[in-house]
């Protein structure tokens, strides 16, 4: 009992709890991620129309398809959860069960609500891009991180499930689909995103030369800065990445009462090997 992970503040018996809520939660919060869209899909189509509302629909559509994939991984992910605890807790009860095994339960639970977070995040982009205040790039992030969320919950669902199970047989299936509707989501909101801006190209045809040049000239310019804030930007990525992969280590390391890794060590200058001595 000393030994445990003390992660959590959380009685034992609250945290099989925990995982029920969670997943309740998490599937409340798509089943709502649903209806907003379908309330999106009626806006749209209210208020725009020609190759706008032809981009929105290719849109909502395709987010409508990823919510449903997403509620049946969480079903299935559910069942198979039951079935785990119900094949290894023997004797014990399920609160038992979740308690003994304190880390897989908190892996759960994370990954729970990561998955419902990333659902919510992708209605609210897709509600801004639908109504021309948010831009294009937000909902292929989101969609990236579904697909990430998604493989989690995979992931702390399979450490303990039997490799015969029919439950965990359908989970990997549906996780597959998920990422093809994630990816689908990308790839209209793109197409989408072309569609716009080949729309609402400029026309130069009655620009004088002067006009032209410095047209070109405050063009590059722009180029040229937006090329050095997209260095900036990927070092800073670079250096978030980092760090997050360092707190994830350290609190690994703590989890299993070892102490921090030691930071890499810097690479020296690799020095010649001595030459063979001669008989």
């Amino acid at each position: 009992q000393e030994l445990r992970p003390k992660s959590l503040d959380i009685k034992q018996e609250e945290l099989g709890d925990m995982v029920e809520k969670e997943m309740a939660s998490t599937s409340e919060a798509i089943e709502d991620a649903v209806r907003r869209i379908e309330e999106m899909m009626s806006q749209a189509r209210n208020k725009s129309s020609g190759v706008k509302l032809e981009v929105n629909e290719r849109i909502l559509n395709s987010c409508t398809d990823l919510m449903k994939a997403i509620r049946l991984l969480v079903m299935t992910s559910t069942n198979l959860q039951k079935e785990i605890v119900e094949s290894g807790r023997g004797a014990a009860t399920t609160q038992e069960f979740y308690a003994k095994n304190s880390r897989w339960t908190e892996g759960l639970i994370s990954a729970s609500k990561a998955v419902g977070w990333g659902a919510t995040q992708l209605v609210e982009s897709a509600d801004r891009v639908v109504l021309h205040t948010g831009k294009y790039e937000e909902l292929i992030v989101c969609s990236h991180e579904i697909a990430a969320s998604t493989a989690q919950l995979v992931a702390a669902s399979k450490v303990k499930a039997e490799k015969s199970s029919r439950n965990l047989s359908r989970l990997q299936e549906c996780s597959r689909n998920v990422n093809e509707m994630a990816a689908n989501v990308v790839a209209s909101t793109k197409s989408g995103q072309e569609q716009i801006e080949e729309k609402d190209t400029m026309d130069f045809s009655g620009m004088s030369l002067i006009k032209l040049k410095k047209e070109e000239m405050e063009t590059q310019v722009k180029v040229l800065e937006l090329e050095k804030r997209l260095e900036g930007e990927r070092v800073r990525l670079g250096e978030l990445r980092k760090q997050h992969y360092a707190l994830a280590g350290a609190y690994d390391a703590v989890e299993d009462g070892e102490a921090k890794p030691a930071p890499a060590p810097r690479r020296g200058i690799l020095k010649k090997p001595p030459l063979a001595q001669k008989p």
